[in-house]
């Protein structure tokens, strides 16, 4: 349990302690932003590795508590809430925003910064960590054991805090039309909808990323018993 303490630690701290923060600016002046990235990424992968093979030899280790099971009822619910989790990682994933990776130039060259809130980004302008963040609160409810708790509730507090540690990251460098933007879309999902200001299409979301994301949620509902010996069918 040591081992997944210490990945989940170093996972949290790159990525809540220095991607997003002024340390991160001020790596980046010194190493300039190609050379960070490169760094970022693979200490990123490296800690993700760390914590999945730390969370499979927790699941079996005797230090592993059991605090609850889960009702079977709360199980099958899973499928849905899946599904919207998947919705919102594929989509954003295939959906380029001012909150992603090079989001930046697209605000700051823009003269409407809020035109830019469309597709997916009229929901939340962060739905890929939306999408991680829902995943993992499913989990972490159906997982009652230590090991999943930490692994499952480190991914749900990067993910959540991510999503604001990012805004602010935005708005030091881009200010003004950092505002602009956000001031038209949510980080909280829907958000933006309710109090009208912004407004969702499909057409401009594609109804091909909708088709991917069933696809995509099918073959993990297929697939998970296979790669995670647990089947996401309640009562199998």
């Amino acid at each position: 349990m040591t081992q997944l303490i210490a990945a989940a630690t170093l996972f949290f701290a790159i990525h809540i302690l220095v991607s997003g923060t002024r340390l991160r600016d001020a790596l980046v002046t010194t190493l300039g932003e190609k050379i960070y990235m490169a760094i970022f990424s693979l200490t990123s992968i490296g800690a993700i590795v760390w914590l999945s093979i730390s969370f499979n030899a927790g699941v079996i280790s005797a230090d592993n508590v059991i605090y609850w099971q889960a009702p079977a009822g709360v199980l099958q619910g899973g499928g849905i809430i899946l599904l919207v989790a998947t919705f919102f990682a594929v989509a954003g994933l295939t959906s380029p925003g001012p909150s992603g990776a090079g989001g930046d130039v697209a605000v700051s060259q823009s003269d409407d910064p809020a035109s830019l809130v469309k597709g997916i980004h009229a929901i939340t302008r962060h739905p890929f960590l939306w999408g991680v963040v829902i995943w993992s609160a499913f989990h972490l409810v159906t997982n009652g054991d230590l090991a999943s708790q930490i692994f499952f509730g480190t991914f749900f507090v990067v993910s959540l805090l991510g999503t604001f540690s990012i805004d602010a990251k935005r708005k030091r460098a881009l200010g003004e039309k950092w505002n602009a933007y956000a001031a038209a879309s949510s980080n909280i999902p829907f958000a933006a909808l309710v109090r009208g200001q912004a407004h969702f299409s499909l057409s401009k979301l594609g109804w091909w990323r909708i088709a991917a994301a069933l696809i995509v949620w099918g073959a993990l509902l297929v697939s998970h018993e296979w790669m995670f010996a647990v089947s996401p069918f309640a009562g199998t």
